[in-house]
């Protein structure tokens, strides 16, 4: 089974775009095809990217990290990525490839990972 993402609501469109666009066999939901928007707490869209079974892809840098702390203590997370707005589209989209081609999904179960901002 091939990793699959799950946008959250702050996420640049232009990453999942522009990574689909490369790798048409990239599974990228988008915030608004789960129904998050402005205002969805931190907890409820971990909830719903677990219950669909997406690595969670977003640039909150400042909250996400310790909601996903405290999540993962009682649930079961397939994990989270951020990626700081600072971070070239290109350079994110390079390494979300990179992830999707040579990762398994269980390599990110409850584990947190930051991209870099340079390749």
């Amino acid at each position: 089974m091939k990793i699959r993402f799950q946008a959250d609501n702050d996420l640049n469109g232009v990453i999942i775009r522009q990574l689909c666009l490369r790798n048409p066999e990239v599974d990228f939901q988008s915030a608004r095809m789960l129904g998050l928007h402005e205002g969805i707490s931190d907890d409820k869209v971990l909830e719903l990217a677990a219950q669909e079974n997406r690595i969670l892809v977003s640039h909150d840098l400042k909250t996400m990290p310790d909601h996903f702390g405290r999540f993962i203590l009682n649930r079961t997370s397939p994990g989270l990525i951020l990626i700081a707005q600072l971070v070239p589209i290109g350079v994110a989209v390079e390494w979300l490839n990179l992830i999707w081609q040579a990762s398994q999904p269980e390599e990110y179960v409850n584990r947190m990972y930051r991209i870099p901002s340079s390749w």
